[in-house]
């Protein structure tokens, strides 16, 4: 009788530990069907945002569209008095000032990234570092009033006049830099985007190359490479992937800016091959003019610059992807 007491004691014991285990595993398969289920739905409201801004900016830019057909992107005219509207002047500016933009901060950057990385000295690597990333907490229009006020000032009376008499005297290249040396045009608000982006692309780099494996690099160094063969066969290809993504994240920085190119670009509707002269851009265009737009068809107008703004940095996103893909696939090749 005690041994059969025992057994059926162990045999209870035995079936609640079962329902028990049975009764956690149907709470954690609920849990985790909610876990999927409230992540997924995060992820959608994303698409849904862009679905919906994407949606927006086409319903308001209609008009414009149907008004001026596909010719609207390639119109020089932007006259509000007529009601006539074209876009030619703000893409040009936008992507102006943003390749400017882009040639100066990217050099800048690599630099920057590489110094902090690589050859700094320790006691000075953290202060540099928080340095480069409170340039980049900056607001915009804190450099903008510094571009405006101190930069193009002294741009104009010590930089453009030298630009002229050297750059400016070489066949084809010259016509970039003609003009009255005013300080603010097309020129500055690129170099004001530059000084913008760079904290961006030069953080980005930064923490690519330091997730560099040690041991890869000291077995260059064992092996004779100097710190440029290091950098250029080891760091390089190591991170490429990463160094890409902040010159994206710098490059769609410099395309949507809006207060700091206001101030500098000039705000003038016109077309000129002079990097010097003023000129706009859709960022300034839509901020100077969405709160006084009166007409129907004015108002459709900026909705299609934001629509082709929306454009342009999904095709410059696209390209980067799709370059990537291709280095990777050439990688899996050899």
């Amino acid at each position: 009788m005690p041994n059969d007491a025992l057994s059926a004691k162990t045999s209870a014991s035995t079936v609640n530990s079962d329902a028990a285990l049975v009764a956690t595993m149907r709470i954690q398969r609920i849990q985790d069907f909610f876990f999927h289920k409230i992540t997924l739905i995060f992820a959608l409201t994303v698409l849904l945002m862009l679905g919906g801004i994407i949606v927006s900016l086409f319903i308001g830019a209609w008009p414009a569209f149907h008004a001026f057909g596909p010719g609207f992107i390639t119109r020089v005219e932007w006259d509000p008095v007529n009601d006539q509207y074209g876009a030619a002047i703000a893409i040009f500016g936008t992507l102006a000032t943003s390749i400017i933009a882009l040639l100066i901060a990217f050099p800048v950057s690599f630099g920057i990234a590489l110094f902090l990385t690589e050859i700094c000295p320790s006691r000075l690597r953290q202060p540099l570092g928080t340095a480069v990333e409170l340039l980049a907490g900056i607001p915009s229009i804190i450099y903008g009033m510094w571009g405006l006020f101190i930069f193009a000032p002294l741009f104009a009376e010590y930089v453009q006049p030298v630009l002229k008499a050297t750059l400016g005297q070489i066949p084809f290249i010259g016509a970039l830099f003609k003009g009255p040396a005013t300080g603010i045009g097309i020129l500055t608000a690129g170099l004001i985007l530059s000084v913008m982006i760079i904290p961006f692309i030069a953080s980005v780099m930064r923490d690519v190359f330091e997730v560099v494996p040690a041991v890869l690099k000291e077995s260059a160094y064992g092996l004779g490479c100097t710190r440029w063969e290091v950098v250029r066969k080891i760091v390089l290809p190591y991170t490429k992937t990463g160094v890409v993504g902040g010159v994206m994240l710098g490059l769609g920085r410099a395309l949507g800016e809006t207060m700091a190119v206001t101030f500098v670009i000039g705000n003038a509707q016109r077309l000129s091959w002079s990097l010097f002269a003023s000129g706009n851009s859709i960022a300034s265009t839509l901020a100077n003019e969405i709160a006084e737009a009166s007409t129907p068809l004015h108002v459709s107008s900026l909705f299609a610059l934001g629509l082709i703004l929306f454009v342009i940095t999904f095709i410059v996103l696209a390209a980067a992807k799709i370059m990537l893909m291709g280095m990777t696939r050439k990688e899996g090749s050899k």
